[in-house]
């Protein structure tokens, strides 16, 4: 147990920061948190459109079991202060004015889709793609998603001590897209699967074919949350303050105080300074690096990686029309991914026809379309450019037109809208987000190296932690949770160890 005087300021109210928040006062530490906007939440956030409110972050909840452990540790209970629901359809996926397919938490039940709509042995493919992501996610799950960040050392010893096949299923050597030709011969079965390497703001031809997971993890259950994703944001915020963590918005700091070589506290751009034992960063690593908090931070981290993908999104209230049989989570797909790749990664430029995500946030898992018209979140994945050039009007309209017409073509008509939509471009994720260029995943996940290149809980300046979707063990809320988790076990344990440190010189000892 760490000292009760111990003081922890958390920079940043993400879900990172708000889980190692709770984390560290249910062990006795004096938690203040400090976050810019004037609400919770960080990249989990709403928007107001016409007087309703929008999710405009995440909008897919996974591996519900890491929230019932954060909240079962707190003393709550997820059941008590959230209302989940797992989803029986996972998305519907269109390829223009062609058959559509979902996919579902049934196995049987996708198999046969994907049979009906590519052929038996396409089904027989999902079959087997769904035993290959379940040996690589049970092979990484304690040893990387649980634990500190991998060395490339420790890596090495922990895939294989699993001997040959361990290491194999990892599959860390070939590309996502290369892994996906094992399993898939329809062209839009590859484009499907290979969509999962954007969940972390990746490409799929250069993603290693371990990002494969994110397919199991989805497979494993999608849950929907009464009252919208920001739900959750709320919950841990209003969990952490019972543990008595005092949590300020509006608030920016504008310096990590160092005192000799240790984080002794932070500044805040109204000149207040606030002392404390330990600093926990839950924003990009990148701002430190980029002296945002002050020369002293820079030496915190390396360099950062390659950004992962941001996004243009639009959210907005309009009603369906068209016919197409909307569900709570739908993807319409770009006709050459390879282009669009190309575009986004190589030239650094909206796609010229962009693979779209809708989320009709007022429609369950069924086609049943609510009463008026409805909340819909679009997002197309942009180069995350955002902190060196605002994208102009002449950029995004064209882009827009391209991602409704799209629409349009399978079947979708949402415009007019009921109210002028909120448009967010990576530039305005780069304010809300600094140092980011609004990359909005961290790191690109490219390449087998990257598990080792994204940050870890500790940095080079002790007591100063950090935690997040841009840190280990990576982007996504369960991600970000399993985040704050790891963060707060390196402070106890190095408050520990410091204690113990002491013990031993007020005995003499060396």
């Amino acid at each position: 147990m760490a000292n009760r005087t111990s003081r922890a300021v958390v920079i940043g109210a993400g879900v990172g920061g708000l889980v190692s928040a709770l984390e560290l006062a249910r062990r006795g530490i004096e938690v203040v948190v400090l976050e810019r906007a004037p609400r919770v939440g960080g990249k989990m956030r709403q928007v107001d459109v016409g007087g309703r409110a929008i999710d405009a972050g995440p909008t897919v909840m996974t591996m519900r079991w890491v929230l019932e452990e954060v909240f079962s540790s707190a003393g709550a209970s997820l059941d008590a202060e959230l209302t989940l629901r797992r989803a029986e359809v996972l998305a519907r996926h269109a390829w223009g004015e062609g058959p559509t397919l979902d996919l579902y938490a049934d196995l049987d039940r996708s198999v046969e889709a994907v049979s009906t709509f590519a052929g038996r042995a396409e089904g027989e493919g999902y079959r087997r793609f769904c035993a290959y992501t379940q040996r690589i996610y049970e092979t990484v799950q304690k040893p990387f998603l649980c634990s500190e960040r991998p060395s490339l050392s420790s890596a090495m010893v922990a895939v294989g001590s699993l001997g040959l096949q361990g290491m194999l299923s990892i599959d860390g050597h070939r590309t996502l897209w290369k892994a996906l030709g094992e399993f898939f011969q329809d062209a839009r079965l590859r484009q499907l699967f290979g969509r999962y390497a954007t969940y972390c703001g990746s490409s799929p031809f250069l993603a290693p074919a371990t990002l494969n997971v994110i397919a199991h993890v989805e497979r494993d259950g999608v849950y929907l949350v009464e009252g919208g994703m920001y739900r959750v944001a709320e919950a841990l915020a209003r969990v952490a303050e019972r543990l008595g963590v005092t949590i300020r918005c509006g608030e920016h700091v504008t310096e990590l105080v160092v005192e000799g070589n240790r984080a002794a506290g932070v500044r805040l751009a109204s000149g207040e300074r606030l002392q404390a034992d330990l600093v926990v960063h839950n924003g990009d690593p990148a701002a430190l690096f980029q002296g945002m908090l002050g020369a002293s931070g820079r030496r915190a981290i390396p360099a950062p990686a390659e950004r992962s993908l941001s996004a243009v999104t639009w959210a907005f209230v309009a009603e369906a029309r068209g016919g197409y049989p909307l569900t709570r989570h739908n993807v319409f797909f770009s006709k050459d991914y390879h282009e669009e790749f190309r575009d986004l990664f190589d030239r650094g430029v909206l796609p010229r026809e962009p693979t779209v995500y809708v989320c009709a946030q007022d429609r369950d898992d069924g086609d049943q379309a609510p009463p008026g018209p409805e909340r819909f979140l679009c997002l197309v994945n942009a180069p995350a450019r955002g902190d060196q050039r605002a994208l102009t009007t002449s950029e995004i309209k064209p882009c827009e037109t391209a991602a409704f017409s799209l629409l349009e073509r399978a079947g979708l008509v949402l415009p007019p809208f009921a109210a002028p939509p909120v448009v967010t471009t990576p530039s305005e994720f780069d304010r809300m987000f600094p140092a980011t260029g609004g990359a909005l995943y961290g790191p690109a996940s490219h390449g087998w190296k990257s598990p080792f290149v994204r940050a870890a809980s500790r940095t080079k300046i002790p007591g100063l932690y950090l935690t997040g979707g841009a840190a280990h063990p990576g982007a996504g809320v369960p991600m970000a949770a399993l985040s704050g988790r790891l963060c707060a076990k390196a402070v106890i344990e190095d408050l520990g160890s410091t204690s113990r440190s002491r013990e031993t010189v007020m005995r003499g000892g060396i």
